[in-house]
């Protein structure tokens, strides 16, 4: 098969050192000759660390480069199969690229964009042909997380969609097929982790490194919330809720909060800038997280109040993508698991905590600040009432 890449960066070059590993011949392009040098390097020091790690040896590295070409005219790419575009999420510039695209692929390439917030439809209203555009959205980094999203258009052949999972599928990735809404699966599940963690510093209940605590020791996340924000930078998660949160016409749940616009606009994004949430040495690690103090009875009640606030809300926003069709139950827990490697799925973790237990949570906080941000989900009232669960077949 051959596939080609647009945008040479960390994700197109990820994508294409994927499609490359499975076989197929790849073309990556970009306007930029430097960046596909650069591209080039960085595949080359990856596979070397691969050879060290014992994961590959010297001939699969050769077959792996020999698979790969580097180009920097968009015509170049007329013998494709599949292309996926992995550059700036901007919509212009996305449909301009198509267009010119599709005047030099075959008629039945499939033309994919890895837009992680960019409604799939407007992309694909560029084509001529839009039934053959989809979205196909990888995680980072892509060689290494399991996940990829496939989100159809409403314009999207059943024909596109059915090669475009078996395509990945090929490639070892678990796909989740999610509807063409805003955040698709992981970005719109995972926002309460950011958002709520953030309203609980602004009300004063706790700190970043208790909260971070909280998340990582009572929920056995691998990183916090503040951790999580520093790493993908402040302007950037930023960005994604601001997007989301205008994309659902101001829906409360997604409202972003002033703490992290403030940071962003301070400076203050994290590793990338050595001060975030947290303070970073030059090698990228935390200088210090305030050592909160751990071991009291008051801190632990604290934290599991923190803890069950974040869980529930995570919970509910899984539950309401279920209920309305955004993705099946395993496709949500799948992309939670493996997209953004939660401990549990939401749903599962719901079926364990207990249905009850959901909505009453979520009925405490509304009827604390009878704000809509907490309203639960219909489908777990619903789900209670009928005394159901998401996988144990009641």
């Amino acid at each position: 098969m051959n596939v080609g890449i647009i945008g040479s960066g960390t994700m197109g070059s990820g994508i294409a050192q994927v499609a490359a590993t499975s076989g197929c011949k790849v073309k990556l392009y970009d306007t930029n000759k430097a960046a596909l040098e650069k591209a080039k390097a960085s595949l080359d020091k990856i596979l070397n660390r691969l050879i060290e790690k014992e994961r590959i040896d010297a001939d699969e590295k050769h077959r792996i480069q020999s698979n790969i070409s580097y180009v920097d005219t968009l015509k170049a790419l007329s013998d494709s199969n599949l292309t996926i575009e992995a550059i700036i999420e901007n919509l212009d510039i996305k449909q301009n690229v198509f267009s010119e695209l599709e005047s030099y692929v075959s008629e039945d390439c499939i033309i994919a964009s890895n837009t992680s917030s960019l409604s799939i439809a407007s992309i694909a209203s560029a084509l001529k042909k839009p039934e053959r555009c989809i979205g196909i959205h990888f995680f980072n980094p892509a060689p290494l997380m399991k996940l990829v999203e496939v989100i159809p258009a409403i314009q999207t052949s059943q024909d596109v969609l059915d090669q475009s999972v078996q395509v990945i599928s090929d490639w070892k990735k678990t796909v989740a097929v999610a509807k063409d809404t805003p955040g698709f699966i992981v970005n719109r599940v995972a926002r309460p982790f950011y958002g709520e963690s953030l309203r609980i510093y602004e009300e004063g209940i706790a700190d970043f490194a208790t909260i971070d605590w909280s998340l990582k020791t009572l929920g056995g996340f691998r990183m916090g919330p503040f951790e999580l924000m520093d790493f993908i930078g402040n302007d950037v998660n930023y960005t994604v809720t601001e997007t989301v949160f205008t994309a659902f016409y101001f829906d409360p749940r997604y409202k972003p909060a002033f703490t992290q616009k403030r940071f962003a606009e301070a400076g203050y994004l994290g590793r990338k800038s050595g001060k975030g949430y947290y303070d970073y040495d030059e090698t990228g690690r935390i200088v210090n997280d305030g050592h909160p103090e751990r071991d009291s009875e008051s801190h632990k009640d604290v934290s599991e109040q923190i803890f069950d606030r974040v869980l529930v809300m995570l919970i509910n926003e899984a539950a309401d993508a279920l209920f309305l069709n955004i993705a099946s139950a395993e496709d949500i827990d799948n992309a939670m698991t493996k997209g953004v490697n939660y401990p549990k799925g939401l749903l599962a973790w719901a079926d364990e905590k207990g249905i009850a237990w959901c909505v009453s949570k979520l009925d405490e906080l509304y009827n604390e600040y009878h704000e809509d941000r907490y309203r639960c989900s219909p489908l777990l009232r619903k789900m209670n009432k009928e005394n159901r669960t998401f996988f144990n077949g009641r």
